[in-house]
């Protein structure tokens, strides 16, 4: 039996480890292999911090492309192997002519919760612009959103299910940059990578927008290491890398921003 009320101490999730932690039970006790809904970034990187030093439990996460953010992960006891085919995934092709009503991706996440189905049965969302989307799902829903998606904004759409090589995934831009500053405070260093104020990336903090390594942090002076991962809603990822004392006694600070 999972020590499930220690697992679940002062995590930020609560409701979703809850669920993982009875879907690895129920993997232990069948031997089979349980697969869980989508996981956000943020629920993901907890999960696997969670899951880490379970023995007994291994779990493989997979969104259908190596880039995809949201993702559902393969539980099962640590002696069955796993591998990503056994990560249940459909890619849908949501097909129409957007050339005179572009839809963002906001407007195709809108039309699939709008059939009804909840959040965390649909993965990434690939805005193809004039030509629509592309879509990752659960396979149980591919019938029902063929049957249901009938229109995104004012344009009709067809769905259909294409083989994950159609998907037109755009590798993110990346760009390498150096700084340096007095201290690794995140509002310091997150202003100079994202190329923001000081004062406008405190105001981003103070509102919920930045996550270090997928956690809301709330504290403009919280201290930043290399291999962190720094994230804004909206404007993309920022990774810190090596990191130098000058003989002034500043940071040199190697960065990579995703956008």
């Amino acid at each position: 039996m999972l020590p499930k009320a220690k697992l679940l101490n002062g995590v930020e999730h609560t409701d979703c480890m809850s669920r993982l932690l009875d879907q690895a039970t129920q993997a232990l006790k069948t031997w089979e292999v349980v697969v869980s809904a989508f996981l956000s970034p943020p629920e993901l990187a907890e999960a696997q911090q969670m899951f880490a030093p379970l023995t007994e439990v291994s779990i493989l996460a997979w969104g259908g492309y190596p880039q995809a953010e949201r993702q559902r992960i393969a539980i099962a006891h640590s002696d069955l192997p796993l591998d990503q085919s056994q990560v249940e995934l459909a890619a849908l092709s949501i097909s129409g002519n957007f050339l005179f009503d572009p839809a963002s991706h906001r407007d195709f996440l809108g039309a699939l919760l709008g059939t009804g189905i909840v959040r965390d049965q649909v993965g990434d969302i690939l805005v193809l612009g004039e030509r629509g989307a592309q879509a990752i799902a659960s396979p149980q829903l591919v019938p029902f959103l063929q049957t249901h998606l009938t229109q995104v904004r004012t344009v009709p759409v067809q769905v259909e299910p294409i083989p994950f090589e159609q998907l037109k995934v755009r590798e993110p831009r990346c760009k390498e940059m150096t700084t340096v500053e007095a201290s690794m405070r995140l509002d310091a260093v997150a202003s100079a990578g994202f190329g923001l104020s000081r004062s406008k990336m405190v105001n981003l903090i103070n509102t919920g927008d930045v996550r270090v390594n997928w956690k809301e942090i709330s504290q403009s002076s919280y201290g930043l290491k290399t291999g962190d991962l720094v994230t804004i809603r909206g404007k993309g990822r920022l990774e810190l890398g090596e990191v130098q004392i000058t003989k002034k006694e500043r940071y040199r600070i190697q960065l990579k921003r995703f956008s």
